[in-house]
């Protein structure tokens, strides 16, 4: 799973398919069982052949002749070539492109520690490779989390549980409440009902979690049973236009900006990784998922637990924490980003909660600062 990352347009989080093959004793007698890969998996870049390696194709086939160890040499490569914003398709990468007021590779990478000294651009600045961003109050106004999809996720509930009830995925989103609730009962957590037995009649069992669910979302709280579910209405708000989704101004051209200079830019956010990709690909300004290269939501730890943030800098495989800078409008969250070593930014928008004094973060009005 850590190499999936190597493959473009793919995280940690996300499903690779490669489909193996049966080896032979020469390779001209694989032809058949490689195009039937092609043909079975288009989308896929990847074929592994059984005790032999892994074949790769793009214009053309590139037969990787070595024993197991070829694994990890391709996937390593792969990753690498990733980090760096390289195109792996041709050899005419062009130079690496320097962020401003950021060394550039060969800085890093090919120059001594003296001469790095004596560098203006080696200056022992942070090497921003990503950017994290956090959603509400950051990229996208309180307001509108607030006033329109907690609403309509409260109003939706029942409507939706009623309609999908029998589907596996809703099936799921209950065992997932069921198992939430039955914790809160243990805790008597305020606003929790017991949820009736599966054997228990339809009705009954949505009431149950209905109730559940409005008092979740009155609390407030970031678990994942509730974010799950709440992904799950709003896609069908998004799929009849009931919903669009809304960024501050200066996102768009920040997250193209940032594109461009080969900074690779994540989301973290306390809702579903399925409403993070919602919200970015259905917005005034068209899909913004291109610009992004990732999602993290609460499966990952509570956003402020340094060890959420530790995690999050072993899934990027960067080389230094220092190397991601986490954009926030939580005073708490970039606390805990700063233990687990990253670089944090506090966003200050209208309707963010007011900041303590002396809290020693550098804050922007706008991603256009960064």
């Amino acid at each position: 799973m850590e190499m999936i990352k190597g493959i473009q347009g793919h995280g940690y989080y996300d499903e690779l398919v490669i489909p193996i093959i049966e080896n032979t004793a020469y390779e001209n007698e694989l032809t058949d069982s490689l195009a039937k890969a092609i043909e079975a998996y288009p989308k896929t870049t990847a074929v592994l052949v059984r005790n032999h390696g892994i074949y790769v194709w793009g214009d053309s086939w590139i037969s990787a002749k070595t024993q197991s160890e070829c694994y990890h040499y391709l996937f390593d490569a792969a990753i690498k070539l990733h980090q760096l914003g390289l195109d792996w398709s041709t050899p005419d990468h062009g130079p690496i492109q320097v962020v401003k007021g950021v060394p550039s590779v060969d800085c890093r990478m090919n120059v001594s520690k003296k001469a790095r000294l004596a560098d203006s651009n080696c200056n022992g600045k942070p090497f921003t490779r990503c950017i994290v961003l956090d959603i509400e109050g950051t990229t996208t106004p309180i307001s509108y989390v607030t006033d329109i999809l907690f609403p309509y996720a409260q109003n939706n509930v029942g409507r939706h549980l009623s309609a999908t009830y029998a589907s596996a995925e809703t099936q799921d989103d209950i065992k997932l409440l069921r198992s939430q609730v039955e914790d809160d009962l243990k805790q008597g957590v305020i606003g929790a009902v017991p949820i009736p037995s599966e054997d228990a009649e339809k009705e009954e069992v949505i009431a149950a979690l209905v109730a559940n669910v409005e008092a979740m979302i009155k609390a407030d709280r970031k678990i994942t049973a509730l974010k799950q579910l709440q992904g799950h209405i709003w896609r069908t708000g998004f799929e009849t236009n009931e919903l669009k989704g809304i960024v501050f101004d200066d996102v768009p051209e920040a997250l193209e900006k940032w594109h461009a200079l080969g900074v690779k830019v994540y989301i973290y956010s306390s809702g579903s990784r399925l409403a993070q990709r919602l919200l970015f690909g259905n917005t005034k300004f068209g899909d913004l998922r291109k610009y992004l290269s990732g999602y993290f939501d609460t499966a990952v730890g509570n956003k402020r637990e340094k060890r959420s943030y530790v995690e999050i800098t072993d899934t990027l495989g960067v080389d230094k924490p220092s190397e991601i800078l986490f954009l926030t409008d939580i005073y708490q969250e970039a606390i805990a980003a700063k233990a687990a070593g990253m670089e944090a930014i506090i966003s200050v928008r209208p309707g963010n909660s007011p900041l303590p004094d002396n809290h020693g973060f550098k804050t922007i009005n706008s991603f256009l600062e960064v």
